[in-house]
């Protein structure tokens, strides 16, 4: 009985050499660690906690190619270099799928359900409907403003208050976000709020345990670790009124009506009565859009805080401008789309410190040829280097350098006064991705981001306590996270905003 055990022992082994050692995916240079089996998991566990070095070095050493890093779950292929990217990009979704490599990276269809995977319309209503409203939408997000940051930052004009700035900015966010999404009186619901933001981390919570899973334990696993189903139902209460309400409208008035909403919700239910009408089918996207804003955008605000706060003598220019244009053009749309210097530092924040450390994740759904000869096996995930490339100083001077200004400047060049917003994406600008695929919301994000923004320079000083420095942030696989409990100086300013 021994020897046949031991006998099933060497031919699994046998059998998992074989099929580690006719694996495409070898030819692929690896970063980080060894690609032979078992070892392959310490590489794993080098990059969660070296991801930034490693995905640099691999850059440099394997520039306009492909090179692959370990996950404890699958490899990862990262292209690098401007043909590379613009071959991502160019790709049919029938050949390296965007919305595939969402799916992979979230697991949303085990976690969630799979509705929102297969008929993903909420993302068509962030493209255009969202997109077109940001002018009719822009004075409901500055109202929220003009309540929440007081709130949350009640600073007084003599003696200075410090602010954990990650918690503060998430709750800033989800109100002025929410005003948008589900309106008065939702937006100020704490325990909605807070639902909205811990919807984020149950995500990753429930995605990493499936990730782990095998393929045939997948269902099972993500219907146990349900941490996100529990806050969707527990958010469903707080819909539930608004959204009976918004029913009865519907019911008694059909499309139009006079002050229908003009918001995500109602945008939602417009397109959901002829689809899945129930309130859990409503509050799930509604919870999607929300995982998808808030966090993104509190990070990016919590950066652009840590690097104003570090040098105080960026307020000075960044308040001239605001101050003037808000003179003449008041809070609006246009106003924000005028302040160049207060995009170039967005933008140049964004760029330094990145939302992740890859982007233009692409799933391959058929085996591919890249054009330099590489061969992607169906299955594989694929995404650009995203924080090298912007690191990389043949796109960008002195590019380790955080430049407030950098693109504001590039903007004053003939014929270049679009090209540099905080919005564009190109080959070497690709931290909201690039293509058809980019972020569909980065066009709310960034007036919402820059109206928030423009109110804390017009209203309060700022400044880093202790010695000054910039707390650092947290690099964890392919995560980018601004320091989860830095904090800075708050002292109002005596001003009318």
């Amino acid at each position: 009985m021994t020897d046949v055990f031991w006998a099933g022992v060497a031919i699994a082994c046998l059998l998992y050499f074989v099929k580690w050692k006719t694996d495409p995916l070898n030819s692929i240079p690896t970063v980080g660690g060894s690609s032979l089996p078992l070892l392959s998991f310490l590489g794993a566990f080098n990059f969660l906690v070296n991801s930034k070095r490693l995905l640099q070095e691999g850059y440099k050493k394997y520039y306009g190619s492909v090179f692959k890093v370990p996950l404890l779950e699958q490899w990862i292929l990262i292209v690098s270099g401007p043909k590379m990217v613009e071959e991502l990009r160019k790709r049919p979704d029938d050949e390296l799928s965007f919305y595939a490599g969402v799916e992979d990276s979230m697991q949303i269809r085990y976690t969630f359900g799979p509705e929102s995977n297969d008929d993903p319309y909420h993302v068509d209503i962030i493209k255009e409907k969202l997109t077109r409203s940001v002018p009719a939408i822009l004075p409901d997000v500055i109202d929220e403003l003009y309540n929440a940051v007081p709130q949350h930052i009640p600073a007084k004009s003599d003696e200075w208050l410090e602010i954990q700035v990650m918690p503060t900015m998430q709750q800033i966010v989800a109100r002025a976000s929410n005003r948008v999404f589900v309106g008065l009186p939702v937006c100020r619901d704490q325990e909605f709020l807070d639902l909205a933001i811990k919807f984020t981390i149950d995500i990753v919570k429930d995605k990493t345990l499936v990730k782990l899973a095998p393929q045939f334990l997948k269902p099972l696993v993500g219907r146990l670790s349900n941490h996100v189903r529990s806050t969707l139902y527990k958010a469903i209460p707080h819909l539930k009124p608004v959204i009976d309400e918004r029913r009865r409208f519907m019911e008694k008035y059909g499309d139009d009506w006079p002050d229908k909403p003009n918001d995500m919700l109602q945008w939602i239910m417009d397109i959901a009565r002829t689809r899945d009408f129930s309130d859990e089918a409503i509050a799930r996207r509604i919870m999607l859009i929300n995982f998808a804003a808030i966090h993104t955008s509190s990070n990016t605000v919590s950066h652009a805080l840590y690097h104003l706060a570090e040098r105080p003598d960026y307020l000075k220019p960044l308040r001239e401008e605001i101050e003037s244009i808000i003179a003449e053009e008041g809070w609006t749309k246009n106003a924000m789309g005028r302040m160049w210097k207060l995009d170039s530092f967005m933008k140049e924040s964004q760029r330094y410190n990145g939302i992740g450390l890859g982007s233009l994740t692409r799933k391959a759904l058929k085996d591919v040829t890249l054009h330099d000869g590489t061969f992607i096996p169906r299955g594989s995930i694929v995404m650009a280097a995203s924080d090298a490339t912007h690191h990389d100083d043949s796109n960008y001077a002195d590019a380790d350098v955080f430049d407030p200004f950098r693109f504001s400047r590039m903007r004053e060049a003939e014929g270049e006064s679009t090209k540099h917003q905080f919005v564009n994406t190109t080959l070497d600008y690709i931290a909201f991705g690039h293509g058809k695929h980019a972020c569909p919301g980065r066009f709310f994000a960034a007036n919402e981001l820059k109206s928030l923004l423009a109110f804390i320079i017009l209203n309060y000083d700022l400044k880093l306590g202790g010695d000054g420095s910039r707390p650092p942030n947290m690099y964890f696989g392919l995560a980018v996270v601004p320091a989860p409990k830095g904090k800075v100086l708050f002292k109002k300013r005596e001003v009318e905003a």
